[in-house]
C-alpha cells in the first residue's frame, strides 16, 4: 500500500498544472501554433511541454496531422476529466482573490423551480452581461423540500423559491410576493372570473415535479365540498403553458409567470374564485456563504433585479395577509 502511494506521488511530480493547461490548448486548438499564440509562449516551449506530457502519460497524446495535430484516443478520453480539474482549479483560485465582477470569470450556481427561474433570471443576466461579463451563471432545479440542503451542501451558492423566516444559519432577501391565478385558453369556456364550482368543473393540469396526483388546491375545494379532475401531471409550469396553450384544460399558475410567458403561448390569466396565496419568494444563502463577497454580490443583484411583482401591480389577492394557506399553494398546485 505504501509503495502504491509513493508510486503515485511520484506520477503526480512529473506533471505541473501548467502542462494540463497546454494540454487543454493544444486539445482545443488543434495545432502547436495557434496554442501557443494563445498561451503566449513559442511553439518549441509548446512542442517541449507535448513531450512532457507524452512521457507522464505514457501516450503520444497528439499525433501530426497535414492541418495541425490530431488527439490519440487516450487524448480524448483524458480531455473531459482535464478539463474539470481546470475548472475546479479556476473556482478556488477566484474564491481566493478579491471579487471584482468586471474581471470575474467565476461560477455561480442557482436553485429555483422553473416558474421562478423564468420570472428572475432573464433581468438579472442582462444585468450579468453589463457588469460581469466573465461571470457565468448555472440555473437547476431543485425540490423546495431539499433547497436548504442542497444550500447547505454547497450544490447551490443561492436559491429563489417561496419561503416565509428561514432557520438562523440562512440569510433571506425578499424579490417579490406571487399569488396564482386561473392560467387557460384565450376565450376559454371558463370566461374572466369563474365561480368556484366551475373552476372544480373544469378539466385541470396539476405541476407536480415529483408526480404526486393531489396538490393544494384539492384541499381547498374539499374544504367546500368540491372535488376537480386532475387530467394530467407535468413536471413544470413551462410545460403546462404549453399544453393548457390548445384544447380546454386549464392549470393554476403563478401571476408572474402568466403575465411573463403567457401571450406567447395564446395563454390567459382568469382571476380565481378565492385568493390562491399569496407567497413570498425570498434569495436564500447560508450565512457562511455570504461571507464569500461573490455570493454577496449575487445575492444583490437578484434582490435589485427581480420584478418586484413588476413595480406595484400587484394584485388585490397578492396583497391580503399571509396565510399558512398561501404559503402551502408553493407546492402541487
Amino acid at each position: 500500500m505504501l509503495h502504491d502511494i509513493d508510486h503515485v506521488r511520484g506520477d503526480l511530480a512529473r506533471i505541473d498544472l501548467n502542462l494540463l493547461v497546454l494540454f487543454e490548448a493544444v486539445f482545443e486548438e488543434r495545432h502547436v501554433g495557434r496554442a501557443a499564440q494563445r498561451l503566449h509562449l513559442s511553439p518549441s516551449a509548446v512542442s517541449h511541454g507535448v513531450g512532457r506530457l507524452r512521457r507522464a502519460l505514457h501516450d503520444p497524446v497528439f499525433l501530426k496531422h497535414p492541418k495541425g495535430v490530431v488527439p490519440t484516443a487516450r487524448a480524448t478520453e483524458l480531455a473531459v476529466p482535464i478539463a474539470d480539474i481546470l475548472a475546479r482549479v479556476r473556482e478556488v483560485v477566484g474564491l481566493a482573490l478579491p471579487f471584482d465582477p468586471r474581471h470575474s470569470t467565476r461560477r455561480f450556481a442557482i436553485g429555483a423551480p422553473d416558474a421562478i427561474a423564468t420570472v428572475v433570471v432573464p433581468p438579472v443576466l442582462a444585468a450579468v452581461r453589463r457588469e460581469a461579463p466573465g461571470v457565468v451563471v448555472n440555473v437547476t432545479e431543485v425540490e423546495p423540500a431539499a433547497t436548504l440542503a442542497a444550500l447547505d451542501a454547497r450544490t447551490i451558492d443561492v436559491a429563489c423559491y417561496p419561503l416565509d423566516a428561514p432557520p438562523a444559519r440562512f440569510e433571506a432577501r425578499e424579490l417579490y410576493e406571487e399569488d396564482f391565478v386561473i392560467a387557460a385558453r384565450a376565450a376559454h369556456p371558463l370566461g374572466k372570473k369563474p365561480s368556484l364550482e366551475q373552476y372544480a368543473a373544469a378539466q385541470h393540469v396539476l405541476v407536480s415535479p415529483t408526480g404526486a396526483t393531489r396538490g393544494f388546491m384539492d384541499d381547498v375545494l374539499a374544504e367546500h365540498g368540491l372535488q376537480r379532475h386532475i387530467a394530467l401531471t407535468v413536471p413544470s409550469f413551462l410545460w403546462a403553458l404549453t399544453v393548457i396553450a390548445d384544447g380546454d384544460l386549464v392549470a393554476t399558475l403563478p401571476r408572474t409567470l402568466v403575465r411573463a410567458h403567457g401571450e406567447r403561448f395564446g395563454v390567459t390569466a382568469l382571476e380565481p374564485p378565492l385568493p390562491f396565496g399569496p407567497t413570498r419568494v425570498r434569495v436564500v444563502a447560508t450565512r457562511a456563504a455570504m461571507n464569500d463577497a461573490g455570493i454577496a454580490w449575487l445575492v444583490a443583484l437578484l434582490a435589485r433585479e427581480a420584478p418586484k411583482a413588476r413595480r406595484g401591480e400587484r394584485s388585490a389577492a397578492a396583497r391580503r395577509p399571509e396565510t399558512s394557506k398561501g404559503r402551502r399553494a408553493a407546492r402541487s398546485r
